[in-house]
């Protein structure tokens, strides 16, 4: 995927058309009357979601973004889909990093929920990651078992991505958990069967983050605003340190990830340049 460029000018015009900044959540996110996921995001026989180069692009950045579609969180998608979309691609590419691949990821609770795991393509531009936010079903479930299924994220990164950035380069990818509630526990193969179409092994937590700091910076987002969440955030910093980044307002999360990956890419000496600010508005991402 990733085959076609991200335009901040057109992305606006399309948005005012849309009446992204005028609608309910129900209104854009229109799965959400239907109560089910959409075809095209069920990972069920999913063999691998792919991040590949191009010959104006050579250099693609994957980014998975996991957000928490359960109850608590399903305001987040909402508010980037108004503005916080535009300005995280902007951001991210007059950061100096032309070539970002983003994914995203519906996440909820495999104990409880009919769809814990959503699942979209890696894509650069503005029209195509609309859609796959836009088509993802804002469960809005969860349940009383003190947590929900980050730890999908990291299975799926591990086990059902490829990226020319680490098989090319041996460059990690970036990987975003959003939410407010502990990471469950465990894994089971019963569920990971029923979710994927397969599995026939049961992983820790601990395991799948593992496996999927082989291949990406793993990263978590807890958005503190609850007494709940913010236990949350404290056995989240155990495990993930400096990696749990903690905030109060949701809006930060598009210059939080910027920040992250800018950073990474200007330390990692790659020279991918800077785009001036006043070339945002003209922009195209292959």
């Amino acid at each position: 995927m990733g085959g076609t460029r991200y335009d901040l000018g057109a992305r606006l015009s399309r948005a005012e058309a849309a009446g992204y900044g005028k609608k309910s959540a129900s209104e854009i996110f229109t799965q959400n009357s239907l109560r089910m996921a959409h075809e095209s995001m069920n990972p069920n026989g999913i063999t691998f979601r792919e991040a590949r180069d191009s010959e104006v692009h050579p250099n693609s950045v994957p980014i998975i973004l996991g957000l928490d579609v359960t109850g608590s969180m399903g305001h987040i998608p909402h508010e980037l889909i108004k503005e916080g979309l535009p300005k995280l691609m902007g951001g991210i590419i007059q950061g100096g990093v032309p070539d970002p691949a983003l994914l995203f990821l519906g996440i909820g609770d495999h104990e409880c929920d009919r769809y814990p795991l959503q699942v979209g393509q890696f894509e650069s531009g503005d029209e195509e990651l609309d859609m796959w936010l836009t088509r993802t079903y804002i469960e809005s479930g969860g349940g009383g078992n003190a947590g929900e299924s980050y730890l999908l994220a990291w299975y799926f990164a591990a086990f059902h991505t490829k990226t020319d950035a680490f098989e090319k380069r041996a460059q990690k990818g970036v990987l975003f958990t959003v939410g407010d509630e502990p990471n469950l526990g465990t894994l089971p193969a019963s569920a990971i069967k029923e979710i994927m179409g397969q599995g026939q092994q049961t992983y820790t937590a601990l395991e799948l983050l593992q496996e999927a700091q082989k291949r990406y910076e793993v990263y978590h987002i807890s958005v503190l605003h609850s007494d709940q969440a913010v236990r949350a955030n404290v056995a989240w910093k155990e495990l993930l340190g400096q990696n749990c980044l903690s905030i109060e307002d949701h809006r930060e999360i598009p210059n939080i990830i910027t920040k992250i990956i800018c950073d990474k890419h200007k330390n990692s000496g790659l020279g991918l340049g800077t785009i001036p600010l006043d070339g945002l508005d003209n922009i195209e991402m292959l």
